[in-house]
């Protein structure tokens, strides 16, 4: 069993990786790739554009459950897959969220194309499932009607 001074040490080290990381000095590749454009976008279609493609089509091949009411914004549980053929990317977006753009998935070739998140919603929003698949964006959508907001609230 590692005692205090062990202890100490390891934590020590993982903060100065931690601001060396904050800091930006990290190699590339140890650095998060970063879409400012996709994350400051607002619409379904300006994110989109600034992943990289033309305006999305909808699909029934994209799956996405979420609850219809959210009694508490600060945690949804959303679901999302994708049953096309070549799917490369998953993303999900809330329309009325400060930053519409919650999350992006990237698939490397042979991976499920399904994930479980908890997002938060700010108010009452389309959540939406935007897949790009051989070359093309497809989306699902719904509505979730949230009773208690979640980021600000």
């Amino acid at each position: 069993m590692p005692d205090r001074r062990q202890i100490l040490q390891g934590g020590t080290g993982t903060l100065v990786l931690g601001l060396a990381a904050s800091a930006g000095l990290l190699p590339a590749p140890a650095q998060a790739a970063w879409n400012q454009a996709a994350f400051k976008s607002r619409s379904l279609t300006d994110v989109a554009r600034a992943l990289g493609g033309a305006a999305p089509q909808p699909s029934t091949e994209v799956l996405l459950s979420v609850p219809e009411i959210a009694e508490n914004g600060s945690l949804v549980r959303v679901t999302a897959a994708s049953r096309l053929p070549g799917t490369t990317q998953l993303a999900l977006l809330v329309e009325k969220n400060p930053n519409a753009l919650a999350a992006v998935f990237e698939l490397p070739e042979g991976t499920e194309a399904s994930f479980a998140i908890n997002l938060k919603l700010s108010e009452t929003s389309m959540v939406y499932a935007l897949v790009k698949a051989g070359g093309g964006y497809h989306y699902a959508g719904r509505e979730v009607k949230v009773t208690l907001g979640g980021c600000g609230s």
